[in-house]
Parts: C-alpha cells; structure tokens; sequence
C-alpha cells in the first residue's frame, strides 16, 4: 500500500531515478528493441527516414576522411551506427542495454560491417584509445541529471582528440512549453509494454519550472508497484552552449536538429557541433537565444 500511495500521490524530487534499471529488464527491454526497429516508430528511435537523412548530414558535417574514428554514445541496437559505418567512419557503439548491444553485434555481423560494440555506461566510460568525433544524440544529453551532465560530458571531452568533434542534440524550451501536464490510467489485463502479466499504469507527466519534464510510469501488478521516472531537461541553444562550454568544448555550429535544420525558436529540438577545446567558459561565444 505505501508504494500504491507514493505512485499516485506523491511527485518525485527532481531528477528521481526509476525503481529499476528497465533497460536490462528481459520483458521491458524486448519492447523497447521491437520500438527500436520499427521505422515508423518515434519513441525509442527516431523513425528511420529521419536517421537516413540524419546520418547522411552528419558525414558531410563530418567528414570520414577527417574525422574517421567515431564514437557514438547511446548506441541502442546501433541503428546510427550502421548507417555511419555505410558512410566511411569506423565506429564504436556504447550502451548498457544487454539486449541492445547484442542485437547491434548480431546485426553487424550478419551485414559484414566491422563495428565495435561495448557494453558500458557512458557516465564510467572508459575506452582505449581517442576519437575523432563523437555523437550523443536522439536527445539523451537532457534525460540525465545536472551532476550526470557533466560527468558525461567530462567523460566525452577526455575520449576526444583535440580538435575533435562532438555532436549532441536536446529538447528545446518550445518543447517544455508545449508539454501539458496530466495523469492517465491504463488497465492491461493481457499484459503490455510494462509487464508481460496483468497490470495498470498511471502515467503522470508533470513540470518543474524552469526547463525540466517528468514522465513517469507508475505499474501496479500483484507483486507490488515499479515506478520508471522519465526526464528531460529542455535547453535554449545559449544555455546549452553555456553547459559545452564550461565541460571544455567550443560551439562550431547551432542547428534545429541532427539533420542539419536551420535553428528556430519553435523547433522541438536543438543540436550543437561543438569541438573539443581548453577556452575558459567566459571565452565561450554567443548563440542566438533559441
């Protein structure tokens, strides 16, 4: 009963981590790979055409022939990956989903496409080895804590050349305002998304001013109550930048998403090409206040 009542009565502190690692839960994360490899699908990757046209961008944002080894962080069942590996750059995937990673090495192989793939969590990242450019995308820099934000960061700016490349995207403040706050029940006789057994979700969304959205999913089976907090710092482009560069990095470029869109204060998303750089945060140049 107390976990019924914390589900439905009481909201999470800020940046409140989920009751369980859902990622490595063996029915959780088999749907979540099944969203993965949908092509219609937004919810876990974005749909395929976009990440056509996306890694299309990204090879001609970053060259292969100047920045050939390439690192990208949250790799899922490395959907990215491939398609920058077609493009010309040798690439390391990371993730700490089990099931992703084993998917994306089975995939690799059976398209002859020579990917590393390392299970790792990118805030302990500890790879062999510098790259020449790196990619954090499909928003994953905003689900993580402030403390988190720079620890991953950290972590980025120390796996880089000098003069590599980072390209990382986040929820824009049009998204947080957009964003409504509501609470839902659903009841799932037949199992679902949460639980392959009978169960309800309360889904809450809620806001913490003034940049922060919380998803949570609260599965009530007969075993008791999981919670699953779901964030997103949402960022204006200068407030991102100001972030990149007090973790060491200068901004090369100010786009609406990785694909190369122009930058707009109504777009849902926005992408930094940053460099990896020693200027003190007060050297970090302006951006237009998106």
């Amino acid at each position: 009963m107390p976990d019924l009542l914390r589900a439905t009565a009481v909201h999470p502190a800020l940046y409140e981590k989920s009751s369980l690692a859902f990622w490595d839960d063996d029915h959780i994360s088999a749907q979540m790979l099944a969203n993965h490899l949908d092509p219609t699908h937004d919810g876990a990757s974005r749909k395929h055409a976009f990440m056509d046209k996306s890694a299309a961008w990204i090879a001609t944002a970053l060259p292969p022939d100047e920045f050939p080894n390439l690192l990208d962080v949250g790799c899922g069942p490395g959907l990215y990956a491939e398609r920058l590996a077609r493009a010309g750059f040798n690439v390391t995937g990371v993730d700490l989903s089990r099931r992703s990673i084993a998917h994306a090495r089975a995939s690799a192989q059976s398209a002859g496409l020579e990917i590393r793939y390392e299970r790792q969590d990118y805030l302990e990242l500890e790879l062999n080895g510098r790259f020449d450019a790196a990619v954090m995308i499909y928003c994953d820099y905003g689900a993580l804590s402030t403390q988190d934000r720079r620890t991953a960061m950290a972590h980025l700016h120390r796996h880089l050349k000098p003069g590599g490349r980072l390209l990382l995207d986040a929820f824009s403040l049009a998204h947080y305002r957009s964003a409504q706050e509501n609470r839902t029940w659903e009841a799932c006789p037949d199992g679902g998304f949460w639980s392959p057994h009978e169960h309800c979700v309360l889904k809450e969304c809620r806001t913490y001013p003034p940049n922060v959205i919380m998803e949570r999913y609260a599965v009530i089976t007969e075993d008791g109550t999981a919670t699953h907090n779901l964030w997103n710092t949402c960022f204006t482009a200068v407030a991102l930048a100001e972030e990149a560069c007090r973790a060491g990095f200068r901004v090369c470029g100010i786009f609406g998403d990785v694909a190369g869109s122009p930058a707009s204060d109504k777009g849902d998303t926005v992408a930094l090409l940053l460099e990896r750089s020693v200027l003190h945060p007060r050297q970090a140049p302006t951006a237009e206040p998106y």
